[in-house]
């Protein structure tokens, strides 16, 4: 089968400059590479094409021969016959080219998938503490000190992975370019380096303390100010306190995560508190004065006579204070009427006297009640 014009291949004029040649290899090699098209015996034909073309196209010399001779140029009998030199008689591997195109110096993969230099300064990792904190530590704020078991800088090799006076040396597995070769089938793939992980180079005499990692383990105290109004969820950074970095990168941040235990007194609601007080037959009826806990300390609410049970009040600005600063919330206080359960025969008798007066009226709630009942059952 004839081949086809390089210019066509690679869907460019004659014209193009090299940089316009470049680029349109880079785009058609994306599209067409077998990684991308397993099994597709006209992708990889395509792409073999491809890097065909751009061997041509991109050599000044080898570009000037094709525009004068076409694929003659290349073609070794025809060389023979006409004088052509200096060009070679096979092209290279086109996975070659595009290793070379794309690998690790600036191409195009660096522009797609952000790759970085493996040897720049690392920024160390973020770490997440769960705490747990009290109804009151929350709704007040407290100090806290913490224990965190994180990789911090070696203070051996200061970070750096190495003993004092050594320095790196080029990987022996890769040569320095931080990648190796893979065969698959037919193919021959570009991996990053197992040996030096990209980087290209390798500790020459790797710290003997924390093995070339250029960290340690250690358990760090760290003390937080929690501050008033948090609730659970609430998530506080603590700057530089995760993970050391490497080769002189920042350290990581720490995220503390609050979570605030259940009171056996208080509910929360936002930023109000709910609280059931228990109050007696006998207040309820006539009216009292009563005292209620709050978070800081206590206050009193007046009952008026005959609360009835479930009655709401509502003791403002006790509640919990605005974590952003918009004032406080309220407390809640709801009535429980509490029933005597152990009654003396003395107590039964003014209790049945009590009876004896009461015609209803004492009661509209439940006079109101008895009278929709019967109507129901008539």
């Amino acid at each position: 089968m004839a081949k086809r014009d390089y210019y066509e291949v690679l869907g460019v004029g004659r014209e193009a400059s090299d940089e316009e040649v470049k680029k349109a290899y880079r785009r058609l090699a994306v599209k067409f590479h077998p990684d991308k098209n397993p099994g597709d015996h006209a992708a990889e034909e395509k792409f073999k094409e491809l890097g065909e073309a751009y061997e041509a196209l991109s050599d000044p010399q080898k570009r000037v021969a094709y525009d004068q001779y076409g694929h003659a140029a290349f073609d070794p009998r025809a060389r023979a016959g006409r004088g052509f030199g200096g060009f070679g008689g096979a092209f290279h591997d086109p996975f070659e080219i595009f290793r070379e195109v794309f690998g690790g110096g600036g191409g195009i993969f660096e522009s797609i998938f952000g790759a970085q230099d493996p040897l720049a300064p690392q920024r160390g990792e973020d770490l997440r503490y769960d705490l747990e904190l009290t109804l009151e530590e929350a709704a007040l704020g407290c100090d806290k000190e913490i224990a965190v078991t994180k990789l911090d800088r070696c203070e051996t090799c200061g970070g750096t992975g190495m003993e004092h006076g050594s320095k790196m040396r080029t990987c022996s597995m890769c040569r320095g370019r931080g990648q190796v070769l893979a065969a698959r089938g037919i193919f021959s793939i570009a991996q990053t380096c197992p040996q030096c992980r990209g980087a290209g180079r390798i500790l020459e005499k790797p710290c003997k303390a924390c093995h070339g990692a250029g960290k340690r383990q250690r358990s760090s105290k760290i003390k937080l100010r929690i501050p008033p109004g948090v609730d659970t969820g609430s998530r506080l950074r603590s700057s530089g306190n995760g993970e050391a970095g490497f080769r002189g990168g920042p350290p990581g941040d720490l995220y503390v995560v609050l979570h605030v235990r259940e009171h056996e007194i208080f509910q929360r609601d936002g930023d109000d508190l709910l609280c059931e007080v228990p109050v007696s037959f006998f207040q309820a009826a006539l009216g009292a004065e009563i005292e209620v806990p709050t978070l800081e300390g206590k206050a009193t609410i007046k009952i008026a006579p005959g609360t009835q049970p479930g009655t709401l009040f509502r003791v403002k600005g006790r509640g919990i204070k605005n974590l952003h600063g918009h004032g406080h919330g309220d407390l809640h206080v709801k009535i429980q009427v509490e029933v005597p359960t152990h009654l003396t025969s003395e107590q039964k008798a003014k209790l049945q006297e009590f009876a004896a007066l009461c015609n209803g009226q004492e009661t509209p709630a439940s006079r109101s009640f008895f009278e929709k009942a019967r109507k129901f059952f008539r």
